[in-house]
């Protein structure tokens, strides 16, 4: 088909001359593909995600949220469900030959903080975060397709059409969130460089266990002549995570043959797993993509980036990839800001994922535990092309700590929202008087509390959507020409 004639037949217009198609076509209903297309909805962008199954993924696969990624979360507007429906990590029991060897922290633990409200690693089964997320997406009125696949693209200067199994819309991006053996990916011939992390392959499967011969209270980690098994309490559910490493053989996923396996490898009988809900097998292996970006076509999560999971990375750096991308889309498809700040996405986030993949790989293979650099809480752009300027004690491209911003809020719902924040810091420092363009996406906001002041110093902070902080100093036209950077140039009078 001529990309001519599906022009003709993709994005109509209204009598009045506007667009009614997608402006962002997303690949992809896993959590990056949701977590994007919330962020993208609720910045007024018409968004399409196209998912090939008929439903969301089923299994639990990725567990874990760390941290900062309830960051994320809490700001997209679904932090309470993560909190009703999720439970922090239960304590490792070990066992060895069907007895109890002892407890011991499979995680770091840290109290929350005035700076750092989240502390330890979340668990919630990775169907849950998607049935949330999709949930979030509807209330701010947009939806996904399902039974939609993608057979392939084309793009030009003005935009994208992808064709799809109910065909082909036009749209100024497309963003292959379509997991690591992505269509979209192959379809723009990127290549992804890597490596297996472990050659044995392994077993993850959902489960339920007969309540009186395994406990909640703990992660049972099964060690013996049979090989290393997992089962982990899935918070809010009556289902364990089965995990199995197979030194020799091939995994049998079918339900008989993950009861043999509980079987040949705890203290549990066959007959004791009541119920398995969903099994796959997979080969550990650490992988990223030469590029993340191609003309209008961006890939993000899985299709990026692929982890061993036994850092609990893969899931929290792709809701992270989508929280990097949405803010910069919104602002060039809704606030004039020019298509280069679009560069900034893989120069920012494959970095990141290049740093997260090493350390995956290190804790798969018992180099490193699991400590404070899996919360991503120190994760941070200091390098990167949008951070300009230091001031008081820290340095543009960090995390923007919360803290108190009177009248009994705090930071963090200060900067809840699509918005930029300025951020005045210290007794005596005032947030300029900037006349903004209708419908700039700034507020300002000023603080002289002690906690607050401690964790920022004094000075000017411009926090990104995102929550990291672009600008930092004192002098207010350094800010103004930042701002421009996004279409957020103060108006000047003629």
């Amino acid at each position: 088909m001529e990309l001519n004639s599906v022009k003709e037949t993709v994005g109509e217009a209204t009598p009045a001359g506007a667009r009614t198609g997608p402006e962002v076509v997303v690949v992809g209903a896993g959590p990056c593909g949701l977590a994007l297309a919330c962020d993208l909805v609720r910045r007024g962008v018409r968004v399409l995600v196209a998912e090939q199954a008929p439903g969301l993924f089923p299994g639990s696969r990725g567990k874990g949220i760390q941290p900062r990624t309830r960051e994320v979360l809490d700001d997209l507007g679904v932090g309470d469900a993560v909190r009703e429906h999720g439970g922090p990590a239960p304590v490792g029991m070990a066992w060895k030959d069907g007895e109890r060897q002892g407890e011991h922290e499979m995680f770091r633990r840290a109290a929350p903080t005035g700076t750092e409200p989240y502390g330890e690693p979340w668990l919630m089964p990775q169907w849950r975060t998607q049935e949330i997320l999709l949930a979030r997406l509807r209330e701010l009125g947009g939806d996904v397709a399902f039974s939609t696949g993608l057979t392939g693209l084309d793009q030009d200067a003005d935009g994208v059409t992808a064709h799809l199994t109910t065909g082909p819309v036009r749209a100024a991006f497309l963003v292959a969130a379509d997991g690591g053996r992505s269509t979209v990916r192959r379809a723009l011939g990127i290549a992804m460089t890597g490596e297996d992390v472990d050659p044995a392959p392994m077993l993850v499967a959902d489960v339920r266990v007969a309540e009186d011969v395994l406990d909640r209270l703990n992660w049972h980690v099964m060690t013996g002549g049979q090989g290393f098994l997992a089962l982990c309490p899935l918070p809010g559910t009556a289902d364990f995570q089965l995990v199995a490493r197979f030194e020799e053989g091939e995994p049998d996923t079918s339900p008989e043959g993950v009861r043999a396996l509980v079987a040949a490898r705890t203290h549990l009988t066959a007959r004791d797993v009541t119920e398995v809900r969903w099994a796959s097998d997979f080969r550990p292996r650490a992988a990223l993509a030469d590029r993340f970006r191609a003309g209008r076509v961006f890939l993000a999560g899985d299709a990026a980036h692929v982890h061993s999971p036994a850092g609990g990375q893969g899931l929290n750096t792709s809701v992270q990839d989508a929280y990097n991308l949405g803010w910069k889309l919104g602002q060039v498809l809704r606030h004039g800001a020019p298509d280069a700040l679009l560069d900034s996405y893989e120069q920012e986030r494959r970095p990141v994922a290049a740093d997260m993949l090493g350390l995956s790989t290190r804790i798969h293979r018992g180099e490193q535990k699991r400590g404070a650099a899996v919360q991503q809480l120190g994760l941070g752009y200091r390098t990167g092309p949008l951070s300009v300027g230091r001031a008081g004690a820290l340095h543009s491209g960090d995390r923007a700590p919360d803290g108190p911003a009177g009248g009994g809020r705090r930071l963090f719902d200060v900067f809840r929202g699509p918005h930029f924040t300025l951020l005045a810091v210290g007794p005596d420092t005032a947030p300029p008087v900037l006349p903004l363009p209708d419908g700039a996406l700034l507020r300002t906001h000023r603080t002289d509390a002690h906690e607050a002041y401690e964790a920022y110093g004094k000075g000017l902070f411009l926090v990104r959507p995102d929550g990291y902080i672009g600008w930092a100093g004192e002098d207010p036209a350094e800010l103004v020409r930042y701002l421009a950077r996004f279409g957020l140039a103060p108006v000047t009078a003629s």
